[in-house]
């Protein structure tokens, strides 16, 4: 058994209040999964477990997890091959991963944070520092999200009256062009071949929709959103979401 026994009554009433974020804890050895998974509940985290990479891989794209715990040295999929496949999902690319690992040297730590890992801590580790660690992690997600939200949210007014009044000199004949076509020649415009997800975000930013919003709407991350706005700003050669909406809508690209 590699987890410690926690330090004492005491310092676990001394904890902060009871989290119900969802965890996902991945390792391979069953007396660490049950031990850490049995202590994680009895702090109010709602755990699921998974033995390796490939199931914790395929159980993280099922629960969308606030927060994974994975060892990193694993049969089928180690830790960085999962975390690697988390950052490249649009779903779980933003989700906080804490490496649990026996391998505690300078070196395999500075490859854990390279490869975009949270938090690492090395085996044998006292319960009462995981937990404090998982919440640490979570509560700066929190206020990476909620500040990542207030810009979003800034100028949302100020869009939204932008938006009527382009929509409003559109309907009174003040069009670019006729139908999905660039007004250059009349041909289509090859730099409107837009994604799916792109179009979907299109289509919710000219609704006046905020980031956060959009996130919620698409099951994505507004770190996705803020991708997808970006890569829309270059393919419409635009560098503001008026400017984005405006040329939406003067070429019937959205509703």
């Amino acid at each position: 058994m590699t987890v410690l026994p926690p330090q004492s009554p005491d310092q676990a009433s001394a904890e902060p209040p009871a989290s119900s974020a969802r965890l996902l804890l991945v390792d391979d050895e069953p007396g660490l999964r049950k031990a850490t998974r049995a202590y994680l509940q009895e702090e109010s985290f709602c755990v699921e477990t998974a033995k390796d990479g490939e199931e914790g891989w395929e159980k993280a794209q099922q629960l969308l997890p606030d927060l994974v715990i994975s060892d990193v040295m694993m049969p089928r999929l180690d830790g960085y091959g999962l975390l690697a496949r988390l950052r490249e999902d649009e779903r779980l690319s933003g989700t906080p991963v804490v490496f649990l690992t026996a391998r505690g040297m300078t070196s395999d730590r500075i490859a854990g944070f390279m490869a975009g890992v949270d938090d690492y801590i090395p085996k044998p580790f006292d319960p009462d520092e995981l937990v404090a660690r998982v919440r640490s992690v979570l509560a700066r997600q929190q206020r990476l999200l909620a500040e990542a939200a207030r810009f979003a949210d800034a100028d949302v007014g100020r869009l939204a009256k932008q938006i009527t009044e382009i929509r409003s000199l559109l309907g009174q004949g003040g069009q670019g062009s006729s139908g999905k076509q660039s007004g250059h020649g009349g041909g289509e415009a090859p730099q409107h071949q837009f994604t799916p997800r792109e179009a979907s975000v299109l289509q919710l930013v000219a609704e006046g929709l905020m980031n956060k919003q959009i996130a919620k709407q698409l099951g994505t991350s507004i770190r996705n959103v803020e991708k997808y706005v970006s890569r829309l700003f270059g393919k419409t050669s635009t560098s503001s979401r008026t400017e984005l909406v405006r040329y939406a809508l003067e070429r019937r690209l959205v509703d």
